[in-house]
């Protein structure tokens, strides 16, 4: 009990110390709020959760376990030091011998008060829940997450349930009141009706959504996102670069580009394989700026097919992010 007693008192002064540095400084910029450093880096706001992050995040999942764990390391400690704090991995990610949690636990415990640490929960019953949470602290080596999310909401049944004496959102909130858990999210790239009532309906910090797909006339862009944005939540874009394998043309940048300039687009999530692909990406955010409105229409046109797409791997039933490409 002591060590977890610690940890929440050490939470309530970080976040204090956010919050506090976030009413100094604008918007976006190259700030970053202890304990975190971007090194200059461009930062925002992550909604009203009173951290600063960079614009791009480092995704963790299969294209992360992909390569082998020497590498991932390197990854890892190469973008701390380069100011990409905030990772993202989930419970289900893994390889064929060991799971992405793992992995990062072995160097997060040395750099722990310096990473934002984002996972997931996908079960939905709360003793499932609870368990793989536990789970999850213990493969990562640590007592507590910056930031657990709901993960791949499908449907707007599964979403009504979320609050339910027996569903995950009250497991994930008792720890939230213990200190083992700072934020609370959810994610998904299914359904867009199902992820703008997840919005409406629960008071979350964070969205992380699937870009640049539509699905029978749902549109993920223009439904669940605005929504999570006046709400004051961080809204976070998935699957960024993914149409460029389908469709002739499109470049990584341009993709990452058009992300970053959509309105109330927070930061995008890049998996991440290689050092090569993360300095790309850490070059194109230091030279950000966003897209005039007329190469925004001109992409668009361009990304139809990829709209319109029934093919999608993540759009399938039964998909989850650890069985492809994240």
């Amino acid at each position: 009990m002591k060590k977890k007693d610690f940890t929440r008192r050490d939470f309530i002064k970080t976040t204090s110390a956010a919050t506090a540095g976030a009413i100094l400084v604008p918007t976006t910029g190259s700030y970053s709020a202890s304990p975190y450093d971007a090194k200059g880096l461009p930062t925002t706001m992550l909604g009203k959760t009173g951290v600063r992050i960079p614009r791009l995040i480092l995704g963790l999942g299969s294209r992360f376990m992909a390569v082998e764990e020497e590498k991932g390391l390197e990854i890892l400690e190469t973008g701390l030091n380069k100011g990409l704090y905030y990772w993202d991995t989930a419970a289900l990610y893994k390889n064929d011998h060991e799971f992405s949690e793992e992995r990062i636990g072995k160097i997060l415990k040395s750099v722990r008060q310096k990473v934002f640490l984002a996972t997931k929960v996908g079960e939905r019953k709360a003793d499932d829940a609870k368990r793989t949470i536990e789970t999850s602290l213990k493969r990562l080596q640590t007592d507590y997450i910056d930031l657990f999310q709901v993960h791949s909401v499908t449907t707007e049944e599964e979403v009504k349930q979320f609050g339910a004496a027996d569903g995950v959102l009250p497991v994930l909130k008792k720890y939230q009141e213990e200190g083992v858990i700072r934020h609370i999210g959810f994610t998904g790239h299914t359904s867009a009706s199902a992820m703008k009532l997840a919005a409406e309906m629960y008071d979350f910090d964070t969205m992380l959504i699937a870009l640049n797909h539509q699905k029978e006339g749902q549109s993920f862009e223009e439904q669940p996102v605005p929504v999570a944005a006046k709400k004051g939540m961080g809204v976070l874009a998935m699957k960024v670069i993914r149409p460029r394998e389908t469709v002739n043309g499109l470049e990584p940048r341009d993709l990452v580009k058009y992300a970053l300039t959509l309105k109330d687009i927070t930061a995008a999530v890049i998996g991440t394989d290689s050092l090569d692909v993360m300095n790309e990406n850490i070059a194109i955010l230091k030279s950000f700026k966003p897209l005039s409105n007329e190469r925004m229409k001109e992409l668009r046109a361009s990304l139809d097919p990829f709209y319109r797409s029934k093919d999608l791997p993540w759009m399938q039933p039964g998909y989850h992010d650890g069985m492809h490409w994240a």
